[in-house]
């Protein structure tokens, strides 16, 4: 586990911030949280807030970001919170099963496989055709597999839709080879850009936001965990061994 970071950063919004009206007292006595829905942002559903492990204080969930809220709605919490006894990150494993359910939910039929024979971990890698480290983590594909690592990619365009390298990565998806034509790519080889398809781009670049993905590559284990930005290969599986351990 990392160094025991502070229990809280506690960052208290007004509810100007949200642009929200005060709660109603009637809404909340149904459902406290039918109260709340009306400081947090336009969007929010009663599925997003659940009782959080300290009486009088909801967890709220969108996607993988995990944040806090007092029961009268007065103060909106940012941070982490620890389990005293264990030293748990308890906002981080909330975090990894989100992530978990998310990839999950994305067909492989929609994902670039590289895969050993017998693989020992498979990665979920979110990726930019353009990216320099995506760039080195994939001209190691070798030695990763061999490795026994199993490298599952997604599309993740920096520079956002109606970019290069978002178009760069809907003409990899309409090649013939996909696998070949995203090497062919991130070693700097024109793309026929004027091909188009039915992409995934679009879903799991909007995947990878919901995700908290900020820089690429982003690696997610099978398990949830969050690898941010490239590592060499046998750095990367020992990371992969040592968040298995840490799981036991």
């Amino acid at each position: 586990m990392r160094k025991y970071a502070p229990f809280l950063l506690i960052s208290m919004l007004a509810a100007a911030n949200f642009g929200i009206a005060a709660a109603d007292d009637a809404d909340g006595a149904k459902d406290p949280r039918t109260a709340l829905l009306k400081r947090l942002p336009a969007g929010s559903k009663l599925e997003d807030l659940r009782p959080s492990p300290i009486p009088g204080l909801f967890e709220f969930v969108q996607g993988a970001e995990v944040s806090y809220i007092t029961s009268d709605g007065k103060f909106f919490i940012d941070g982490n919170l620890y389990d005293m006894d264990s030293r748990e990150n308890l906002t981080e494993a909330r975090r990894t099963k989100a992530r978990v359910a998310m990839i999950a939910a994305v067909p492989e039929s929609e994902m670039l496989i590289f895969s050993p024979e017998n693989p020992r971990y498979t990665i979920t890698v979110f990726t930019d055709v353009d990216c320099g480290y995506c760039r080195k983590l994939h001209s190691e594909m070798a030695q990763l597999n061999k490795l026994g690592v199993r490298v599952r990619y997604l599309f993740f365009p920096r520079t956002g839709p109606n970019t290069e390298s978002w178009h760069k990565a809907e003409a990899v998806w309409c090649s013939a080879n996909r696998n070949e034509a995203l090497t062919r790519a991130k070693l700097g080889a024109t793309l026929d850009l004027t091909k188009t398809c039915a992409s995934p781009v679009a879903r799991e670049y909007a995947l990878g936001q919901s995700i908290g993905v900020r820089g690429t590559p982003a690696i997610v284990t099978e398990s949830g965990d969050y690898i941010a930005g490239y590592m060499p290969p046998q750095e990367l599986v020992q990371q992969l061994k040592d968040l298995q351990v840490a799981k036991r």
